[in-house]
């Protein structure tokens, strides 16, 4: 009979967390909500952990992202004492490959949900500029095919027409045909000959398309899937020599960070994207320094963020026009990020009014979907000092335009008016709404652990610019 040791690298791991068992239980359960897998794990069952007890395969990997997120750098299965997990023993996979991987699995629409439980990783490794510059140099060519200027605009075009569908649908409509455009038509381009010009436009057009994807893939809460995407992106525009794109994609994984409430990694992103950004106009300035003062401000850091903001307002004051600028920050942008920072920062009246002055400087050319977005925003932090009539009629105009929008980010917002408005109820405008809302509501895709962690026991997009 064998005796059972306890997990000396868990135990070790625990112990720097400076976590209680329910703090460590609570952390897990919340990564498994975020990715659309609730759990209900609970103090014994840490306990058991730390006795030797082996987490389930599916749940190792939220433990060892509640650890990382804790202690703010990367965790290993082997540093905690856990078997290596079947990803950690396959071979790298090239950009192109990778691609295509990638996309075959997003092109079937009924695999959404089991896709869409990948985990979202605050330590997850970005490759450097340095590192990503040339890598796809040495690529073997298909001779029989070659490709010239008119095959990058296809792509351009294509990539437009795709953008054009998600700002007025949502990503749960564009998502599949941005990845069947990857596999069956941009992934072989870039293996076509071609001359050199050429190749480098390809790549770096396929990056901003691989950019796009996982932007939608972050509408759908698939917060994982995003990453791959967005690191697959970051790889092409080091391939291709695009500075501006690999710039614009960090800066990108930062708000994807930002809007899962993780300060300190979307402030090493923002300013990942800030060191790396070659010299440019005042626009792109305050595109990322907008991002960094939002960041910087859940990240509890008062002082960088107020000084972020300045260096954004002052960016914006500097611009003259949009056009032909990188990333349209303007005006409208400026002010939902000063509306961000002033809710991470404890002043939600302030945010409110910040918010108002967005929806007063934007014009048509903006987005449908973060109209709706920015507005359910509006209303939580109506409510939340009290202005129950404002935020009721606020949620009505949002429920007006909502049938038309297929967003997993709006969905989630409108599925929380009933959480929200619940002690409201003998108020005839939030009894009025609470109805509505339940009648326009869709359901929400279930998500699956793998098949081995369904059993019942303790060990049996949560709680988008």
């Amino acid at each position: 009979m064998t005796t059972r040791q306890p997990n000396a690298g868990l135990e070790r791991l625990y112990r720097e967390s400076g976590w209680t068992l329910r703090q460590f239980a609570q952390a897990v359960n919340r990564i498994g909500t975020e990715r659309g897998t609730p759990l209900k794990y609970t103090p014994a069952s840490v306990h058991q952990w730390l006795q030797g007890h082996m987490p389930k395969e599916a749940v190792r990997p939220l433990a060892l992202e509640a650890l990382a997120r804790r202690l703010h750098r990367p965790v290993t299965s082997s540093e905690a004492g856990f078997p290596s997990s079947p990803d950690q023993l396959k071979q790298p996979v090239g950009t192109v490959e990778g691609l295509f991987d990638l996309g075959r699995e997003d092109m079937d629409p009924s695999r959404r949900a089991v896709l869409g439980a990948g985990l979202f990783s605050v330590a997850l490794t970005i490759p450097g500029w340095p590192d990503v510059v040339g890598r796809m140099d040495a690529l073997r060519t298909d001779p029989q095919r070659r490709i010239g200027h008119s095959e990058v605009q296809a792509v351009t075009a294509m990539t437009d027409r795709l953008s054009d569908l998600d700002d007025e649908f949502g990503g749960r409509y564009a998502r599949p045909m941005a990845a069947a455009f990857l596999v069956n038509t941009v992934a072989p381009y870039l293996k076509a000959s071609a001359s050199d010009e050429t190749r480098k436009s390809m790549m770096s057009a396929a990056s901003f398309l691989c950019y796009l994807t996982g932007w939608m893939a972050v509408d759908e809460g698939a917060h994982g899937r995003a990453q791959e995407y967005y690191v697959k992106s970051l790889e092409l525009a080091g391939a291709s020599g695009d500075h501006m794109t690999y710039c614009h994609v960090l800066r990108g994984m930062s708000v994807q960070a930002a809007n899962l409430g993780h300060g300190t990694a979307a402030a090493r992103l923002a300013n990942a994207a800030a060191e790396a950004s070659p010299e440019s106009g005042p626009r792109m300035r305050a595109f990322i320094a907008g991002q960094q003062a939002h960041s910087y401000a859940l990240a509890g850091e008062k002082t960088n963020a107020l000084n972020s903001l300045r260096e954004a307002e002052r960016a914006v004051n500097q611009a003259e026009s949009q056009l032909g600028t990188f990333g349209g920050f303007s005006s409208a942008t400026l002010a939902y990020s000063t509306a961000e920072v002033r809710e991470a920062l404890g002043d939600t009246q302030g945010s409110i009014e910040s918010l108002n002055d967005h929806f007063r400087l934007r014009d048509s050319t903006d987005m449908q979907r973060t109209k709706l977005i920015f507005s359910s925003l509006l209303a939580e932090r109506q409510l939340k000092i009290g202005h129950l009539e404002a935020a009721c009629a606020t949620w009505n105009a949002v429920l007006d335009e909502y049938p038309a929008i297929h967003s997993g980010r709006i969905d989630g917002q409108v599925a929380g008016i009933q959480t929200l408005l619940a002690p409201y109820r003998s108020n005839p405008a939030a009894r009025q709404l609470l109805e509505r809302s339940r009648g326009v509501q869709r359901p929400r895709e279930p998500r699956h652990l793998s098949p081995s962690s369904r059993d019942a026991s303790p060990e049996s997009f949560a709680g988008a610019e």
